[in-house]
């Protein structure tokens, strides 16, 4: 037998020290980041996930621990904890299945209004919880770099360079939006809300038949912040009426001024899918992760629906001469650039 990799006897050492060092193991789809997961099924039947979060690559199971132990307090479906070693950067979760939104809907998509609107219940249940006291503000000094990722990444990756004064005259004009909102960062967000991190488990009831992931770079932010996440989703097609209903539906049970709240929606849209658009730029060049590039004509769509709001009107100028649309060429361009 070929000898294990230091990780991979860390791994059985793991699984070993709670009773799982028999099962079979399968692996599941990874993520954008250093994280990878593996299905677990026991002499029995049992099934339950291992996540692999090598600190050595910056990762830290504790915040996931710590937000997965909040969320399910709150009454919500966060995978249990079963085992953890945080030294090593493992942990043994419960298998809450295979039931992502996206396959869900991928083969019914009659399903839309239902879960799409148990996933805005969440939201709503979830703003009526005080957040953690320690979590860090998405305030505008966090958020406003994170945009510029467009610039860093997106531009340069395309022209060959990040054009400086272009992005200051973003900086100057977006900066101020942000930053109107900085006394409104009253919820837990978890950043990465959409339908490949939600899962449908229908034999629950209430809010709890949604399942959480991903949820480890929890934030304290605004309370539209996810619900853009979910509606304004960078891999799939979240239909114009759905998106619609699911504001109403949102702006019913959340008091809140309309025109604030559209606000809001279109200056968090807008940040986010720049910040899409300058990662999935990065993990291309820099991870050689080349499938995220065809996911950008959909981000960059919705960067444009998100200008239409009246007072992005003079970012949306600087933005549109900046960055160059994401057509077949500029595509093709950011393709070549994959790191090997």
């Amino acid at each position: 037998m070929a000898e294990l990799n230091p990780r991979d006897a860390a791994k059985l050492t793991f699984l070993e020290s709670c009773g799982w060092r028999d099962a079979t193991i399968r692996p599941l789809a990874g993520d954008a980041s250093n994280r990878t997961y593996d299905r677990l099924t026991d002499a029995s039947g049992h099934p339950a996930v291992l996540m692999d979060a090598p600190p050595d690559k910056g990762e830290d199971v504790r915040t996931f621990v710590a937000i997965a132990e909040w969320l399910t307090g709150a009454g919500l479906s966060a995978p249990e904890i079963l085992a953890t070693d945080a030294d090593h950067g493992f942990l043994l979760l419960e298998d809450l299945g295979d039931d992502l939104f996206a396959r869900c809907l991928s083969r019914d998509p009659e399903l839309s209004g239902r879960l799409y609107g148990a996933a805005t219940d969440v939201l709503t249940h979830l703003h009526r919880q005080d957040p953690p006291p320690d979590l860090a503000p998405y305030d505008a000094d966090t958020t406003l770099p994170l945009a510029a990722l467009a610039f860093d990444w997106y531009q340069t990756g395309i022209t060959g360079s990040s054009d400086e004064s272009q992005r200051e005259a973003f900086t100057a004009t977006f900066d101020p939006l942000l930053r109107s909102f900085d006394d409104d960062l009253t919820v837990l967000i978890q950043r990465d809300y959409h339908a490949e991190n939600l899962l449908w488990l229908p034999d629950r009831t209430g809010v709890r038949r949604v399942g959480l992931l991903d949820f480890q770079t929890a934030m304290r932010g605004h309370p539209v912040y996810d619900l853009v996440s979910v509606l304004q989703d960078a891999r799939r097609d979240v239909p114009r009426a759905i998106e619609a209903e699911m504001k109403e539906r949102f702006l019913a049970d959340n008091p809140m001024n309309r025109d604030t709240f559209e606000r809001a929606y279109a200056v968090f849209g807008l940040q986010r899918n720049l910040r899409i658009l300058g990662v999935f730029a990065r993990l291309c060049m820099r991870n050689g992760k080349a499938h995220y590039v065809g996911l950008m004509p959909r981000v960059w769509g919705h960067i444009q629906t998100c200008l239409k709001h009246p007072d992005l009107q003079a970012t949306g100028r600087i933005l549109n001469n900046a960055l160059p649309e994401p057509d077949a060429r500029a595509l093709g361009t950011l393709r070549s650039k994959v790191a090997a």
